[in-house]
């Protein structure tokens, strides 16, 4: 059992969800680091540079596992929401474990119940690190973002008025994966927001949302057919491939442009490696004819984001 539920957890797709965490956090500590040199200059004194250190590694550890967290759930819930809908009985890629019965419609809402218990508690654990007993504000915030994510891992596809039915699912990632994780992740560090991180923060989510617009170019006739009104069913193949290339392009201009107001040194322009591979993408979805041929476009989208979150945080932040 405990196999069956790890294969619904998908751990192929946890790269992805924490590649935005990984970013924000490369610039918060830059961030920090830099305030604390001003104030060594001024006054050593006051300043701990371990317990900083300290602080900032237990963040991010916090931050990665709560959005593991959040990241499991909605694969949970994508798993639950489909099964009963019939969604998944004839999909291509991984195995479905509702649809296959190997885990009964019961047990994985159990599971989900579990999993929301243990990243809220975790989230907290993390909110109260970051922000203590000074910024309550700040905390009322950051928990209702909290709320905000496990409530949308779960509609996504559960219920009646599930977006992802709906052709909303790109809004999501996009705002979730991508602004929100790293702007949210930079903030519990630094407690400011920085308008430049917003570019790299768009990249993220365009990638991101590329991975799911591949999802649903491979799954599209399925979708169509099971009434999964996702944005590809509704553009058609064409436009949905065409859509695919802006996503693709316009991270790298994003990415160009941040580089653009910032320029220090050609370091900079290392997460440039992490395109050869996209660039080679968008070439595949082109010729593609087989839709199912396209599951194996998926881990290597997924998997050059994760390598663009830290090339783009090297080369921007310790260079």
């Amino acid at each position: 059992m405990f196999k069956n539920f790890v294969k619904a957890a998908r751990l192929r797709t946890l790269p992805l969800s924490v590649s935005g965490i990984i970013l924000g956090s490369f610039f918060g500590i830059w961030q920090n680091e830099n305030y604390s040199n001003k104030l060594n200059e001024i006054d050593a004194f006051f300043y701990v540079k371990h317990i900083e250190i300290e602080s900032s590694l237990l963040i991010f550890i916090l931050a990665i596992l709560a959005t593991i967290g959040f990241q499991v759930l909605s694969n949970f819930a994508n798993d639950y929401g489909d099964g009963l809908k019939g969604a998944d009985k004839n999909r291509t890629g991984e195995t479905r474990m509702i649809a296959s019965g190997a885990i009964t419609p019961k047990q994985m809402k159990s599971a989900m119940i579990s999993t929301t218990i243990i990243t809220l508690i975790i989230a907290l654990l993390l909110i109260y690190v970051a922000f203590g007993n000074e910024n309550f504000g700040y905390s009322i915030l950051f928990f209702g973002l909290g709320i905000a994510s496990i409530a949308a891992a779960i509609k996504y596809t559960v219920g009646n008025s599930a977006y992802g039915y709906s052709g909303f699912g790109d809004v999501f990632v996009f705002l979730f994966f991508g602004l929100l994780s790293v702007v949210g992740s930079y903030f519990l560090y630094t407690k400011q927001i920085n308008f430049k991180i917003f570019l790299p923060a768009i990249s993220i989510g365009l990638l991101s949302t590329a991975v799911l617009n591949l999802n649903n170019l491979r799954d599209r006739e399925e979708d169509k057919k099971n009434n999964k009104n996702t944005l590809v069913v509704k553009l058609g193949a064409a436009n949905a491939k065409k859509y695919h290339y802006f996503l693709i392009i316009g991270a790298l201009i994003t990415a160009l442009i941040y580089v653009s107001l910032d320029f220090r040194n050609l370091y900079q322009l290392i997460f440039l490696v992490a395109f050869i591979p996209l660039i080679k993408n968008i070439n595949t979805v082109v010729k593609n004819k087989i839709p199912s041929e396209l599951d194996n476009e998926l881990k290597k989208v997924a998997l050059s984001t994760f390598l663009f979150a830290i090339l783009f945080g090297v080369g921007n932040t310790i260079f």
